[in-house]
Formats: structure tokens, sequence, C-alpha cells
């Protein structure tokens, strides 16, 4: 009996004990939870808060305005333009039918392929982007239950295809592709709102909630060096050349030589702005995506910058520079041209195929003579030929501020003979850009400062306060003072006396340079006009070339492109003149 009592007590005992750290163990876990949720609900109500009104709002985004480019005076060439968004919330349609037929017939949609975006179970269904305003509005009358729609800001262009390859154009959700539209993104792109509205645990709108709203903060505007009335005087004489001369493209550029500041740069044909997926000719046949592309990007590309050339006799003027600045020569020195030069083993023939007999560096220069700039370039020498194309920047990219620029393609010069120095003397057997030419060339002719050549002057609020002023790289002392008097002189008689007269402009004093470039392969019968020319001679205010690729019939530079850049001076020069003077 006292041992089974014994071990009775044992039992409650050791019950007891259990029961204690049982109600111990519920105390403490009670204790955790509600210690839990105190530090949910005190510390970390925010965070919860946050969280749930993610799940219980709907946001929509408000995009930002872009900012606007604008030219030189002030002119909008790059704008924005109301548009819509239609969307639909499945959840809250109440009649598909009615939705369906309403927003095909609107929106001028396959009614099939709306209803497949109205049944769609998703939280928000986008039918179609980009519509023009009214259609919205139209749509917004019907008060449709579970239809959104939402305004938003389409690019606009008002000047259509002006300096196209130079702007470019934006995407769907109106970030910049190409040009200036994606080199200032940054500047150019505002800061998208926020709707964000309540709904219940089925996602439903609640009706009478308040909505919270996140104003959009608009863009910057961008003030580009670009003058429109240069710029679209400059348009029609290319367009009037392209046709005439039946080429596969004409490019003019003009510039400030002494700044960079470009007024103009034309790549005609140029393409929509407002259509910019829609190839500016007809094709006779079908096309897959990838050649539609492929094609796109062609008609994309900004031949100043993006592709290369021969330069030809233009290139007489670095050549030239060189000569003067390493006293190998002086306007009087002598040469001979018998119509041709041997170098090596190779007999390299002169335009004039009879010779120009005796004449003076000079009249060599005047008379675009191959066989006395094969001597002037072999007397600088391959080294000092290329230490005076590095100073003109020829061996670099020029900066510019639009993507996609090229560089220069060029013999190591280690690989540079004889031969490879002569035809590079009078611009063979090497490529650059037109931009580039047109750097180096400005160099030589304003006093030896190389600038960068810009669109980009100035990005300003919607106050017009300045954001950001642009700044450029100037590098001074690439060509000696006198040896650029002396090039601004001989220029002068280029077109006073010489090959490049048909680019007299009366009443001014012009210099300038023409050439003829033979395409590769040598033979093809395909060439590059050119002429750049510059005014006033003596004090370069403005720089200009054009470039006409595969001009039919006539296709010599002095013959064909001289006149265009002569037309172009002949009109812009005294309103170009006029405004400095207003300015000083």
């Amino acid at each position: 009996m006292l041992c089974r009592g014994y071990n009775l007590n044992k039992v409650k005992t050791v019950h007891r004990r259990m029961l204690l750290i049982y109600v111990w163990g519920i105390a403490l876990f009670c204790l955790l939870i509600v210690g839990k949720l105190a530090y949910i609900m005190i510390f970390q109500s925010e965070y919860y808060t946050e969280k749930a009104l993610e799940v219980q709002e709907r946001e929509r985004k408000i995009k930002a305005p872009r900012g606007q480019i604008l030219d030189r005076n002030g002119k909008v060439i790059a704008s924005n333009k109301t548009v819509c968004t239609v969307s639909v919330i499945y959840n809250q349609i109440k009649n598909p039918d009615k939705v369906t037929e309403a927003l095909s017939k609107e929106l001028e949609m396959d009614k099939e392929e709306v209803r497949k975006k109205v049944e769609k179970r998703s939280v928000r269904e986008k039918i179609k982007s980009n519509i023009p305003k009214e259609v919205g509005d139209k749509i917004r009358e019907y008060n449709l239950a579970g239809v959104k729609v939402d305004e938003d800001y389409k690019r606009y262009y008002p000047y259509g295809s002006l300096a196209s390859k130079v702007l470019g154009f934006t995407g769907a959700d109106n970030q910049g592709i190409i040009g200036l539209e994606v080199q200032y993104e940054e500047y150019l792109k505002g800061i998208d709102g926020m709707i964000m509205t309540p709904t219940d645990s089925r996602g439903i709108e609640m009706e009478n909630a308040l909505e919270q709203r996140q104003e959009p903060v608009s863009g910057n505007d961008l003030v580009t060096s670009i003058d429109v009335n240069i710029q679209k005087y400059a348009e029609q004489i290319a367009y009037n050349t392209l046709e005439a001369k039946q080429a596969n493209y004409v490019s003019i550029i003009v510039m400030n030589p002494n700044n960079g500041e470009i007024f103009a740069m034309v790549n005609a044909p140029e393409f929509d702005l407002n259509n910019p997926y829609t190839l500016n000719y007809q094709l006779n046949h079908s096309v897959s995506a990838k050649e539609k592309q492929d094609l796109l990007n062609k008609m994309w590309r900004n031949q100043c910058t993006n592709d290369t050339y021969e330069p030809g006799s233009t290139f007489k003027v670095v050549t030239a520079t060189a000569a003067l600045e390493n006293n190998v020569v002086d306007l009087n020195t002598k040469f001979s041209c018998p119509g041709f030069r041997v170098v090596d083993d190779r007999r390299i023939r002169c335009h004039k195929t009879t010779g120009h007999g005796s004449e003076t560096f000079l009249q060599g220069t005047m008379n675009s003579c191959n066989p006395v700039f094969i001597d002037v370039g072999l007397k600088v020498g391959v080294k000092k030929f290329y230490q005076q194309m590095n100073k003109l920047g020829l061996m670099n990219k020029t900066g510019i501020d639009v993507p996609g620029e090229a560089g220069t393609i060029i013999h190591q010069i280690k690989n540079v003979g004889n031969v490879e120095l002569a035809t590079m003397s009078f611009g063979q057997s090497f490529q650059i850009t037109p931009m580039q030419y047109l750097v180096a060339a400005s160099a030589v002719v304003n006093g030896g400062k190389l600038i960068t050549p810009h669109f980009g002057i100035k990005s300003v609020n919607g106050d017009g306060e300045v954001v950001k002023k642009y700044s450029y790289t100037e590098k001074k002392g690439v060509v000696s003072k006198g040896t650029s008097d002396t090039m601004k002189y001989v220029l002068e008689k280029v077109i006073s006396e010489g090959t490049g007269s048909k680019g007299k402009v009366e009443g001014y004093k012009v210099g300038g340079k023409t050439a003829t470039s033979q395409k590769l392969p040598r033979g093809s019968g395909k060439y590059i006009a050119s002429f750049m020319g510059f005014a006033p001679a003596d004090n370069p205010e403005v720089i200009a070339m054009a470039i006409i690729d595969e001009p039919k019939g006539i296709y010599y530079g002095g013959q064909v492109a001289a006149p265009v850049i002569s037309r172009l001076y002949t009109n812009i020069l005294p309103y170009l003149l006029e405004e400095k003077e207003q300015g000083e």
C-alpha cells in the first residue's frame, strides 16, 4: 500500500509539473504572438499599410510631356500632341458585348480582336494607344463600365521631315530612338505621374473613393543651333539637285567655322518624322520583317556622320596646309605637269590628261592638279603628313552630339609607301566622314582652332530657366595664323580664277575647293561630287559643303556641287551676316 501511494503521489507531481510547463508554454507563445502583433502594428505599420494599399489600389501611369526641341530662334521643331490610350478592366465590365461593339466601331478595329481583349481575365488590358484625343473623348461619352480612357502624349514634328536624320524620333513609350532625341534623352524626358484608385478585395474600383494623384513633371526643352530658315532652304536645294541629277542622296552641312554650331544638316531624301516606320519610297515587291528593318535602318542613316567616303580633291586643302606648315613649298614653288606622274611602278594621271605644263604651287592648287599634289605629298613625307592629319582631327571622331558617328578608315603608318602617300595627297585610298572633313577645313581657315561640331546649345525648364548650358572642347594652334591666312587667299583664288568658279556668289568673296571622287571599285563609272566653300573669304563666318552621291550625266564637283553652295549662299549670306551684325 505504501509503495502504491508513493507512486501515485509521484505521478501527480509529474502531472502538475507538466501542466505548469504547458501553461507557461502557452503563456509564452501568447506573449510572443502579442509581441509580434505589437511590433507589426506599431513599428511596421507604415510598411504593411503600404503593402495593403498596393493590393487595394490600382495604379495608372500619367506620362510626362517630353521637352520640346527648338531652333536657335525659338521655333519649335519637335513638340507633343495629346493622344489617348484605351484600356479595359475585366472585373468592372458589366456589358461585354456593348463594350466590344463600341470600341471596335470607334477604334476601327476588328470586332473579334477587341472581344478577345475585353474577355481576357487581366487586371488591365490595353486595347489601343496613340489614338486621337477626339476619338478618346467620343468613347468617354459612352460611359461604359470597365473602360478607361487615359490622356497621353505623342511626339509631334510640325515640319514633318525637316532635319529628320538629325532630330530623330521617339518610340511607343516616348523614349528617344535616334538622333538628338536619344542623345539628349536625359534632359528631354520628364518624370511620369501616377493615379492610384482604391479597389475592393475583388479588384473592383470603389465608388466615391478619392483617387490619389501624383502629377507628372515635364521634360526640359532643348535649344539647338539649327536655323529652320537655313535648313528649309538647304533641303529645297538638295531635293532639286537630287531630282535633277538622279543621285542616290544629296547631303549639305552649314556650320559656323569658329565655334562649331551647325545651322543646317541635310540628308536628302529625308523621312517623315511623324511616320518614321513608313519607307520614303514604294517597294515593288514584298519583303520580310528583317529586310524591312534593314531598309528602315538605311533610311534613318545620317550620311554626314554615319558614313565614310573618299574626300578626293577637297582633301588637297589638308595636303597644302601640311606643306606650308612644314615649309616644303611656298606659293611660287615651281612644278611641271605632263598629264600624269609615275610613282614607283604606278602611273597616276591628272584630270587634264594633256597636262597643265609648268605651274606654281598656287596655280597647281587653283587647277586642282594631281601631279603637283603628288610631288607635294612626297615632299612632306609620311610622318609629317600623318601628324598634320592628326592635328586637324582627321584621325579621330569629331565628338558631334548625334549618335553613331563613324571613324576614319586609313592605312597604318607603317604600311604607307610612296604610292599610298601619293594617292592620299589628293584624297584617295582612305575614308573619312563629311563632318570630319568640314571640321578640318574649318581649322585651316579660322586661324588654326580645332572645334567640336554640335547642335545642342542649352536645356531650359518650363519657366525658361537654364538647366544646362552645353560646352564643347576647342584646341588652338593646330595651324599657324600665317598658314591659315595663306590658305584663305589660295582658296579664294580657286573660286575667283580656278576650278571652283561656279561657287562664286555675287557681292561676296568666297573661298573653297571642289572634288570628284571615284567610288570603289575603280572603273565602276560611279562618282561622288563635292564642294566645300566658306564666306567671307578673308574672315569666314560660315562654312558649308555639298556631297552628291552618284550623279547621273555630268559628275564633276566643280560643275555639279559648287553651284549648290553658290545658290545656298546667295540666299542665306545676307540673312546670316545681317543677323550677326544685329547681334553685335
